[in-house]
């Protein structure tokens, strides 16, 4: 987002608990009990967007409370300093699909039950609720996307990630893989989710709406684990060991009429994606 929003003339000013020298200006903040008052008193923002908070689904389970300080608490704090200090300034919150859990139909649309699987799951839910709160209660402008399953480069986790690092350390002629294989998700790549929040910030009605950002496309991970092994290394095997992680989804297709009204069209396959996310990893590799 920070490389698209400067590459456009636009002034981007960071925030996060660690340094970053990608923005124009940078504040660190505690993990914990973020302070967000300095920020809004020395600058104003036409538009913020709140990528923070936790996304590891196991760890949500061992340590809810900070799961939901990251994921709850944070949303509330940075709405309220919104409130006080900027609240013509539009909000973007970073929630998840997995607010859906295993759904009944596919493709999932923004109506759809939801069914949260995991702490994580639920207070991503949570943190939705708070941006419809303060858009009907305080009229802020609030936005929830809820994103799919994004992967590219730079990305070091989840199952591409998984993936790579047991290539890596590979001992055998396979790697092991969690599942069957026949679990699905609605890949999308990182420059098609960038391009979709810019649309989402153009577009939207800010009302503390719900909108799927994704590919439109079902994808089995065994065929998504498939092409990135090709990429890197085609004499590997890939087997699944039956087993499945609690709060893991099982099948995911979003539903995106929505997102394409606002005149979003993929331009990344998942084939032309992990090329490049394999393009990537070797350089880790190098590194």
């Amino acid at each position: 987002m920070v490389e698209q929003y400067k590459s456009a003339s636009h002034r981007v000013i960071g925030c996060d608990v660690c340094d970053s020298h990608s923005v124009d200006k940078y504040y660190i903040v505690d993990q914990l009990n973020p302070d967000y008052n300095q920020i809004f008193l020395e600058n104003k923002f036409d538009l913020v967007i709140n990528a923070s908070g936790s996304s590891n689904v196991n760890a949500s389970f061992i340590n809810p409370f900070y799961d939901y300080n990251l994921n709850v608490q944070n949303a509330i704090k940075i709405l309220e300093t919104i409130r006080l200090f900027n609240s013509e300034c539009k909000y973007i919150n970073l929630s998840s699909a997995a607010v859906y859990g295993n759904p009944k139909v596919l493709p999932i649309n923004e109506m759809a039950e939801i069914s949260p699987q995991s702490p994580y799951a639920n207070h991503k839910y949570l943190s939705e609720l708070v941006c419809k709160e303060y858009s009907m209660y305080y009229g802020l402008n609030t936005c929830n996307i809820r994103i799919f399953s994004a992967y590219g480069p730079g990305l070091k986790k989840q199952i591409f990630w998984d993936l790579y690092q047991k290539y890596k350390n590979i001992r055998k002629d396979h790697i092991e893989l969690w599942g069957t294989g026949k679990e699905s998700r609605d890949f999308i790549y990182i420059k098609d989710l960038v391009s979709a929040i810019h649309l989402c910030s153009l577009n939207s009605n800010f009302t503390g709406e719900i909108i799927n950002i994704a590919s439109g496309k079902e994808i089995f991970i065994k065929d998504a684990a498939e092409t990135l092994i090709r990429f890197l290394d085609p004499t590997v095997k890939i087997i699944f060991n039956g087993l499945t992680r609690k709060g893991d989804p099982i099948n995911w297709n979003a539903d995106i009429k929505q997102l394409r009204s606002f005149g979003f069209d993929p331009g990344y396959t998942l084939e032309t994606g992990l090329k490049k996310y394999a393009d990537w990893l070797r350089d880790e590799i190098k590194s």
